[in-house]
């Protein structure tokens, strides 16, 4: 690629989000990494509590999302959402690190996660408004690709925040990149054009019109994916159960941590070309080499043994996958969908996401206690062979 031609795609605006995401990344896996200490030996809060606040907050993240998209429609509320849930997530999340009793940090991190599920749509609608359309794929891509690198540099980070601090000052300093995330998305935001002045329209979740034509098509593949697509927890517990009679319950644990990072960092290098692809052939073939990915990771992880090496292959090929697919869904939703209708599209992408992956990992988890892991991780491979078949349709392909 010339530099004449990254300089289309690379704008000052692009740079900013991706930095944002980056940034908050780092900001919020902190707390994340943290709060199970905090709870449990800090506050003496049983272990259910932990899975009560995770739960409520995921959930709550998950319909923010959804409803976020209303607000992402309009070009000037879509850029006040960005600023202000980029800012609350930094300071609600950091603000934990002083709760006194286990109700406050249930509330924190609830209203944390709720902001941040509400920036999700803004911020995509934003970043199509600043890249020429022909280029949403490395566009997308490369926010990815730093928003993984996030998720890789946040644990790291907090274990040299507890290394310097105690566990409440350290999720307190979560605050700083949080901060530095909010100047990000106004660098970017400072970067492009001010949107038209027009009408404020009123507030309405619009589905139907953004599920009509080719992105309702398409969005049938999606959801297919988005219901076999299971949480890392479960690969790494996978891991851990393969790998704790050969090596014990703490090396296994460790080791499943490593390979899960190898995941994120499979997922960081492949959304950029993943990007360039989407850009070259088209968002769908994408879509469908990652859900093809994801097949044979789930098929490896239900059929192999004890091997480190099987292990980190698996761990592999599902990060490569989440890269692609992750890239091609929001490159799709931006170039498909109708311009005044761009943050609904998001919303509901965000919302089909996130629903799709509380059943899947639902049902998952259910098959695993009561029938083998191996069979919950088959029942995934199942859904993905039905995403293909949904993608490969020729009303899906055009």
């Amino acid at each position: 690629m010339t530099p004449d031609e990254q300089a289309q795609w690379l704008t000052a605006g692009v740079r900013g989000i991706g930095a944002a995401s980056l940034l908050a990344d780092l900001g919020h896996e902190v707390p994340t990494a943290l709060l199970p200490s905090l709870l449990t030996s800090t506050l003496g809060a049983p272990a259910a509590a932990l899975g009560i606040i995770e739960g409520l907050s995921d959930g709550l993240a998950g319909a923010a999302r959804f409803g976020g998209g209303a607000l992402a429609d309009d070009p000037q509320r879509r850029r006040a959402t960005a600023v202000g849930g980029y800012a609350s997530t930094a300071v609600l999340g950091g603000l934990v690190g002083v709760a006194t009793s286990v109700w406050q940090v249930g509330a924190l991190r609830a209203a944390a996660w709720t902001a941040r599920g509400l920036r999700v749509p803004a911020r995509n609608a934003l970043l199509a408004d600043v890249v020429p359309s022909d280029a949403y794929g490395r566009a997308y891509g490369f926010e990815r690709a730093l928003d993984n690198l996030g998720a890789v540099g946040g644990p790291l980070l907090a274990l040299a925040l507890v290394a310097a601090f105690d566990v409440r000052t350290a999720i307190l300093l979560s605050i700083i990149p949080g901060l530095l995330a909010v100047a990000a998305i106004l660098y970017a935001i400072r970067s492009t054009a001010r949107p038209r002045v027009q009408e404020r329209r009123p507030l309405r979740i619009r589905t139907r019109p953004v599920l009509q034509g080719e992105l309702g098509r398409l969005m049938v593949g999606i959801g297919a994916f988005e219901l076999g697509n299971i949480a890392a927890t479960l690969l790494i517990l996978r891991a851990t159960d393969l790998l704790e009679p050969g090596h014990g319950h703490e090396s296994a644990v460790e080791i499943a941590l490593l390979l899960y990072t190898g995941y994120n960092l499979a997922a960081t290098l492949a959304s950029v070309p993943a990007g360039r692809m989407v850009d070259r052939r088209g968002a769908v073939r994408v879509l469908a080499g990652g859900v093809a990915c994801f097949l044979g990771a789930y098929a490896g992880f239900a059929a192999t043994g004890p091997s480190i090496v099987a292990l980190a292959v698996c761990f592999a090929a599902a990060g490569v996958a989440i890269g692609c697919v992750e890239t091609a869904e929001h490159a799709a939703v931006a170039r498909l969908a109708p311009e005044d209708l761009r943050g609904s599209a998001f919303g509901l992408l965000a919302g089909v996401q996130s629903f799709g992956n509380l059943v899947a990992s639902g049902v998952a988890g259910a098959l695993w206690t009561l029938i083998s892991p191996a069979a919950g991780l088959l029942s995934a491979a199942a859904l993905m062979a039905v995403a293909l078949g949904c993608l490969s349709r020729p009303a899906a392909r055009r």
